[in-house]
């Protein structure tokens, strides 16, 4: 169940030589180098192309996407995070685009199609569904062949430098015996095995949040600040060593044809 069961804290990136491609589309807001390529696959997936956004709650990414042209359906246990995306995508004008469906990601097969998504979001989901293998099977089994995954994992190695550089070297320590303490987490190598395992074919995976954490709020408040932090996001999200420390990680795998 999104956001309540089986809870994983996933482990650093560590120094994993990364799969590059280039960058779809500059990035433009927090999560702008993850919505630029999923809006960049939608297009290229064309007018009747089928998102499935797995947790997808409030509609972060459901809309974005709707507004590229997509048909979404959103897959959430709860009814307010539903209520919220279906209110956003009213004010958006896309609710003819947007699908909520109120059940459990561990239990998609329960209310989607199989093979019927040329895009699938599974963003935060990885770390608080339980099984994970179960989950993943069914998650995967929504994509259409040669269609896309999408996956976004957080990295607590970016919690310990974060903590650092505020100050609260204490804290700092604890995250840091935490990432080696805990056993039952999600990493970057956890992503690329479930991949290998189900035939998905990773193409890219970036950084998100390289700095966005390390910055202080009021420095963003001067003129050009925000539209700086995005270039600089988008220029280290597949550059090493920045990839590793950054908040999270996001996979974009994609399902063979036949």
């Amino acid at each position: 169940m999104h956001g309540t069961t089986g809870i994983r804290r996933p482990a650093s990136v560590g120094a994993t030589t990364l799969t590059t491609v280039q960058t779809a589309a500059p990035a433009t807001a927090a999560h702008g180098v993850v919505e630029g390529l999923l809006v960049d696959a939608v297009r290229r997936a064309g007018p009747a192309a089928r998102v499935l956004d797995c947790g997808g709650g409030t509609g972060r990414f459901a809309v974005p996407l709707a507004e590229a042209g997509a048909t979404v359906t959103v897959v959430d246990v709860s009814a307010d995070a539903l209520a919220t995306l279906r209110r956003r995508a009213v004010e958006a004008g896309v609710a003819e685009r947007v699908r909520p469906v109120q059940g459990d990601v561990e239990s998609l097969r329960d209310v989607v199609d199989a093979n019927a998504f040329d895009l699938v979001l599974a963003h935060g989901i990885l770390e608080v569904v339980d099984p994970l293998t179960s989950a993943f099977d069914g998650i995967v089994a929504t994509v259409r062949p040669g269609g896309l995954l999408s996956v976004l994992v957080a990295n607590p190695a970016a919690a310990v430098l974060a903590r650092a550089i505020a100050g609260d070297l204490e804290a700092a320590e604890r995250e840091l015996v935490d990432l080696d303490r805990v056993s039952a987490r999600i990493t970057i190598e956890t992503v690329r095995r479930l991949c290998a395992e189900h035939g998905l074919r990773v193409e890219a995976i970036h950084g998100v949040g390289v700095f966005r954490d390390l910055v202080h709020g009021q420095e963003l408040d001067a003129p050009g600040a925000r539209e700086t932090l995005a270039r600089l996001e988008a220029a280290c999200a597949q550059r090493s060593p920045f990839t590793e420390i950054a908040t999270r990680v996001h996979v974009l795998a994609r399902r063979p044809e036949g």
